[in-house]
């Protein structure tokens, strides 16, 4: 009975696993589809549009859904989204930035206020934690692209602002409304990135405990498990003592 149990835990998993990757193709899909819808069809023309197909590749979207979710835009038979930002915060005075998309802001408005307060947090209003973020453009390399210093020059000659090389890899900051030519330019000296996206920089961050990271950790993912719901940034900093423990 061990066994199977066992294999009923492994098939439980990979369900959850095949769930996740459904809904995180569904969110890729939705930004395709949005930015092909505000400007050009073709990624060449339309930078946030690049973005995004490249973001959707990078997370082994196959050819035929991103085509599809352009394809969607120009028939004009795509819904309509409002790009709605929400802030608020977590267990442990984490700051939390949620950024949706939604054809229906009453519902997702309740359903992101019932995820914070059911989860110990609190959604407060437009700016009030933003200010605790810087809005930055974000280039992630793998490690064996090359070596700190390497990814240093190549990341200040591309237009660059900052660098964090860790033997995880690169990721290399700039301005956001540089995030196109700086993507481009690293992209012609180092090949092509594993991600290219916009994110919500933290000035300060918080250290949390075991307790603190698992109460946070159970409302990031309730609020990504809204179909809603485009990205979480928080605040945050683990030990890896405690990231062992979680």
């Amino acid at each position: 009975m061990a066994g199977h149990s066992k294999w009923a835990n492994i098939q439980h998993r990979k369900g959850r696993q095949d769930a996740a990757r459904s809904k995180l193709f569904s969110k890729l899909s939705k930004e395709i589809t949005v930015a092909a819808k505000m400007g050009d069809p073709d990624p060449e023309k339309n930078p946030r549009l690049r973005m995004a197909v490249k973001e959707a590749k990078s997370n082994s979207v196959p050819k035929d859904v991103i085509d599809r979710a352009i394809k969607k835009a120009v028939g004009g038979d795509a819904e309509a989204y409002d790009e709605i930002r929400y802030e608020g915060y977590g267990p442990g005075g984490v700051a939390v930035i949620v950024e949706a998309m939604t054809d229906n802001r009453n519902r997702t408005a309740s359903n992101v206020r019932s995820t914070f307060s059911k989860n110990g947090g609190n959604l407060g209003e437009t700016g009030s934690v933003g200010f605790m973020f810087d809005r930055k453009g974000q280039v992630s390399y793998p490690a064996e692209v090359g070596d700190a210093d390497t990814v240093m020059m190549a990341a200040i000659e591309a237009g660059a602002e900052d660098v964090e090389s860790s033997e995880d890899g690169h990721i290399i900051y700039c301005a956001d409304t540089d995030l196109n030519d700086v993507s481009n330019a690293l992209e012609a000296e180092l090949g092509e990135s594993e991600s290219t996206k916009l994110v919500w920089k933290p000035q300060t961050t918080t250290e949390l405990d075991l307790e603190g990271a698992q109460k946070l950790m159970k409302l990031m993912d309730a609020l990504e498990d809204d179909d809603d719901v485009q990205t979480v940034t928080a605040n945050f900093e683990i030990s890896d003592e405690v990231m062992a423990q979680l």
